[in-house]
């Protein structure tokens, strides 16, 4: 037998037997039967994760007719904007600022989307067979647990808005944070329309009631107002809340990963009270001349229902205690999920229900005072307020004037408790006109249309109080502040037209669905959490070393200032 020209050079022989199990083992991994697997055929399949951003990276090798070359292993660069995803190719799309085109796989905020479904993007050509895997991950034990499933669906916390994100309603990511969804592409309609759209209607239905009221009050015929603009406003609230409602019906069948998004924001999910609260000001507003002496008990329950069916639930976070307790993601946005009780209880009693109309004032007025307060005295669980949401400080108008409105509505006269309400909401007003700089500063947005409706409840309240206290200076009160409000919504409305139809720039990327659940799978906050953790860290070792020497020096001086206490007074 001869010997193998390296082993002759070294003094050695070589087996047959155990050069063909070394090329055996060579060749492919062996099985627990000592029995050899197939080595790959055309592919190897390898996988990488970033720790960084948690995004797995593929590398196939490829093997044609020609033998041609290995496949190089696509990296993803830290852009420090968007988080590159699998698009349904199976490649992994580049990062956003890369230089290439890249489109976003936005199938992860579609209905009933999961990780598995993602993971259902990969080629499936590839079978198990073809994968040239490591031993040790070839099968997985039977006590081991299953690999965490992808954190998109799951809850993002309050806290994590409140770090992330920035501006008015808490919708513009900040600089160092990394987002699901490219910046540089413009995303599907559907997405890119918010829960706030919804201040739209509310603003234009509490205008048409306005109208109305100025129109019919005996307090304000001087100014000899026609219906007809009543009319026109409550036409136009209707078309803008139907197309409204139309189009984010649309969002829910299609994209209902990304409503659950915006239900888990601490701003916008009071939004999913307005469009509860914009229909009942339809109903209130209809013009006299085409509305019933008493509208339908269907109606109220209709509207109603659903909005009491969000409150439990709401309040219910709040009373429990969570992690979306009320003093941690109490904003003034939280004013819109109290005032639909006022709302609800107006309408109670145009349908002639009394009672349910009480129920709903005392359960607002319950929830307002809770609120109120934590938002008056900010706790220091509370999460601090950016400036940015400065504006929506308007909100704290609407819920005492909402209430006084109820309870003339309700027991027919604008009498003490009326007034009491009425007077906390006129001083809210002022000083909220004192401090003009808070809304100075930001650029457009359709959630401004929701700081409108407070504007205009307080405008109805006092011409309420104009009929009840016929004097000038109630009469000039109420002129000025519908004159103001409806100079707001008139800005407003050219302002939208002109984004809409000029500069086209009505509906950015909605930015705020789209944040990472995690920091760590976002850039990190330069000085952030890392040197108040080593410094606490620290401060407890400390404590932990010169705790017994103070201690036993506070004994030993307590014990001889017991001694020189004793030789005194002997």
């Amino acid at each position: 037998m001869a010997a193998d020209p390296s082993s002759s050079s070294t003094g050695q022989h070589a087996f047959p037997p155990e050069n063909s199990r070394q090329t055996a083992t060579m060749s492919g991994p062996l099985n627990p039967r000592d029995e050899r697997r197939p080595p790959p055929m055309q592919r190897a399949f390898n996988r990488q994760v970033s720790l960084g951003s948690g995004v797995t990276v593929l590398g196939m090798d490829r093997g044609g007719k020609n033998g041609g070359g290995r496949g190089q292993q696509r990296a993803l660069p830290r852009s420090g904007r968007s988080l590159g995803v699998l698009n349904h190719s199976g490649a992994l799309g580049q990062a956003a600022g890369d230089g290439g085109a890249r489109r976003g796989d936005f199938s992860m905020f579609r209905t009933k989307s999961t990780l598995s479904k993602q993971n259902s993007l990969l080629p499936t050509r590839i079978r198990e067979s073809d994968l040239d895997l490591p031993t040790h991950v070839e099968e997985q034990p039977v006590g081991r647990p299953a690999p965490a499933e992808d954190p998109l669906n799951k809850s993002v916390p309050a806290g994590r808005y409140f770090a992330a994100l920035r501006g008015p309603e808490l919708d513009e990511v900040r600089d160092y944070e990394d987002i699901l969804l490219p910046k540089d592409e413009v995303w599907p309609f559907l997405l890119r329309f918010p829960i706030g759209c919804f201040g739209v209607c509310l603003g234009l239905g509490s205008q048409s009631i306005l109208w109305g009221a100025l129109a019919a009050s005996p307090a304000m015929r001087f100014l000899r107002v026609t219906p007809m603009i009543n009319l026109a406003l409550w036409v136009l609230a209707v078309a803008v809340l139907v197309a409204t409602s139309v189009t984010y019906a649309l969002k829910c069948v299609f994209y209902f990963e990304a409503i659950r998004r915006e239900y888990f924001h601490p701003v916008r999910v009071n939004f999913f009270f307005a469009p509860w609260i914009a229909a009942m000001f339809v109903t209130i507003g209809l013009p006299r001349a085409y509305a019933p002496e008493r509208p339908h008990p269907a109606v109220w329950c209709a509207f109603v229902l659903p909005l009491f069916a969000l409150e439990l639930k709401i309040y219910g976070q709040w009373l429990s205690g969570g992690k979306r307790r009320l003093c941690k993601v109490a904003n003034p946005s939280s004013h819109l999920s109290v005032v639909g009780n006022f709302v609800g209880a107006i309408l109670a009693a145009r349908v002639g229900w009394a009672e349910a109309g009480k129920f709903l004032w005392a359960i607002g007025v319950a929830h307002y005072i809770v609120v109120f307060v934590t938002l008056y005295q900010r706790l220091p669980t509370n999460e601090a307020l950016p400036k940015e949401l400065h504006p929506v400080y308007s909100m704290f108008i609407a819920t005492p004037s909402a209430a006084s409105l109820a309870w003339a509505a309700i027991y027919g006269s604008f009498d003490a408790v009326a007034r009491t309400f009425f007077f906390m909401a006129i001083f809210l007003y002022l000083s909220l006109v004192v401090r003009i700089n808070f809304f100075r500063g930001f650029r457009f947005s359709l959630a401004w249309w929701s700081y409108t409706f407070p504007m205009t409840t307080a405008s109805l309240a006092t011409v309420k109080y104009a009929e009840a206290v016929p004097c000038f200076a109630s009469r000039a009160l109420a002129l000025s502040l519908s004159l103001m409000s409806t100079t707001m919504v008139s800005l407003l409305l050219v302002s939208t037209l002109l984004h809409a139809f000029v500069w086209r720039s009505l509906f950015p990327n909605d930015l705020a669905i789209a944040i990472t659940k995690d920091k760590q799978n976002g850039a990190v906050r330069p000085n952030a959490r890392g040197k108040r953790a080593s410094k606490r860290v620290h401060d407890i070792k400390r404590w932990a070393k010169q705790a017994p020497l103070s201690l036993v020096s506070s004994i030993t001086k307590s014990h001889s200032a017991d001694k020189e206490e004793e030789e005194k007074t002997e």
